[in-house]
């Protein structure tokens, strides 16, 4: 047995040694280069400059855009993909989802299913969700608001390359008051715990610097806030200042303190107005702004990110909802856009936002049209969701324009959206970070 123990040693040597000999002949060698990838396409959109140009032309490796351009050098032995009568656009990026969950259809069903339903089942449901949105060419999107850290999960899952989906910016939880748009729905005290600041939920501005710093703790990317009520939500009326505004400075200090941006949750105008003053980066939703709030915002240099997508698409299903949400949604959704077209008038800054969720994951595209049809031009609106969101998101050095050295995140769109925008609801090819997620059959 020595002897048989003795030569298993000696064959185990031998190959450690020739493990190590490879090893260092493989560190030794050049590696091959990342294979090229050239997208062409009759146009492409200047995110920067707000106009097509032809021919389009993008070579991308290793994740990242090599050249842009007619003029760009064309490697030997790259894959040349011809779109032919299409337009080559930077990746969309949505600016407020909800990536851990979706509205089903019917409240009450949703209502009793949330209750008890597990996170690892919520999780891996959601994971359909990323892979819609990030085929409907949304290659980048900021998480406004879940539970239980399902959109973090999502968020390092999808980086790790275990799961499909855009590039995500994650809140963990929203932070807000007691009886606010950030607090549990009025379930009896006795059955549901109440939420503290680690769930978001805080009063007074040291809770409140608390609840930031909770979010912060566990892989927070941005804060989001909730200056006032929430349209889906049943304990709140939704033009109501929920914060006081020693609260709200204490919020968006911390987080900016900490290199946070802060996005705010605000239909009524009054609590914009406080969460302006505060130094909020954005105004969500912001249904019932007045023009002179809007006009302020410009002059801050606050984002507006109107969501009108939501609006519609709760108004068009008010007999989903409970009475009393049914009547927030009503009068939300005959203000929405009339807000819009302040905004464009007043020069606001916009942000594309679509609070996916409340409509299904993947048809965020209809933003683009709902914009239009409320005074943006296309160009506008292509820029809200690429340059602008890009400039919100803090994301600009990578994404948001087609240039050589940034993500390889390309949205490939039927003929030209600047003469049909609806086009964007449809396209033909998405590149993330490098990588076809989506490549429609050629004809």
């Amino acid at each position: 047995m020595t002897g048989l123990n003795s030569v298993r040693r000696a064959a185990l040597a031998a190959l450690l040694v020739g493990a190590l000999s490879a090893q260092a002949r493989d560190a030794g060698a050049p590696s091959a280069p990342a294979p090229v990838t050239v997208l062409k396409a009759a146009h492409l959109f200047d995110a920067a400059a707000g106009k097509l140009v032809s021919p389009g032309v993008v070579v991308v490796q290793d994740g990242k855009i090599l050249a842009v351009g007619a003029n760009a050098k064309l490697p030997d032995g790259a894959k040349i993909i011809d779109l032919g009568d299409a337009t080559l656009s930077p990746g969309f990026i949505d600016a407020h989802v909800h990536m851990s969950g979706q509205d089903n259809g019917d409240w009450y069903k949703g209502f009793f299913d949330n209750l008890m339903e597990h996170p690892p089942e919520l999780a891996l449901r959601a994971t359909v969700y990323t892979k819609a949105m990030v085929e409907a060419g949304f290659t980048t999107v900021r998480d406004l608001g879940d539970s239980d850290y399902i959109s973090l999960g999502l968020r390092n899952a999808i980086k790790a390359g275990a799961v499909e989906g855009p590039r995500m910016l994650v809140a963990n939880y929203a932070i807000g008051s007691t009886g606010g748009h950030a607090d549990q729905d009025p379930i009896r005290p006795d059955i549901l715990a109440q939420a503290t600041p680690i769930k978001g939920v805080c009063n007074g501005p040291d809770e409140c610097r608390a609840a930031v710093r909770y979010q912060m703790k566990y892989g927070a990317d941005v804060i989001k806030f909730m200056p006032s009520g929430g349209v889906l939500s049943l304990a709140d009326p939704v033009d109501v200042p929920q914060l006081t505004q020693d609260e709200m400075n204490a919020i968006v200090s911390e987080a900016h303190t900490w290199h946070r941006k802060v996005a705010a949750h605000c239909h009524g105008d009054l609590a914009a107005k406080m969460a302006i003053k505060a130094g909020v980066d954005s105004i969500e939703h912001g249904t019932f702004l007045q023009e002179d709030t809007l006009k302020l915002m410009k002059e801050k240099g606050v984002y507006l990110v109107p969501t009108l997508f939501a609006t519609y698409w709760v108004g068009s299903h008010l007999d989903d909802y409970p009475p009393a949400i049914a009547e927030k949604a009503r009068a939300a959704a005959a203000q929405s856009q009339k807000m819009f077209a302040m905004a464009v008038k007043a020069g606001t800054k916009v942000a594309f936002g679509t609070d996916a969720a409340v409509e299904p994951h993947g048809l965020g595209a209809k933003e683009f049209s709902l914009m239009i049809s409320a005074g943006f031009t296309p160009v506008q609106a292509l820029q809200a969701a690429t340059v602008n969101a890009a400039d919100l998101l803090g994301v600009s050095a990578d994404s948001g324009t087609l240039e050589a050295g940034k993500r390889a995140d390309i949205v490939v769109l039927p003929g030209n959206p600047l003469a049909d925008i609806h086009v964007t609801e449809h396209p033909k090819l998405v590149m993330a970070a490098g990588k076809i997620v989506r490549q429609d059959p050629v004809n």
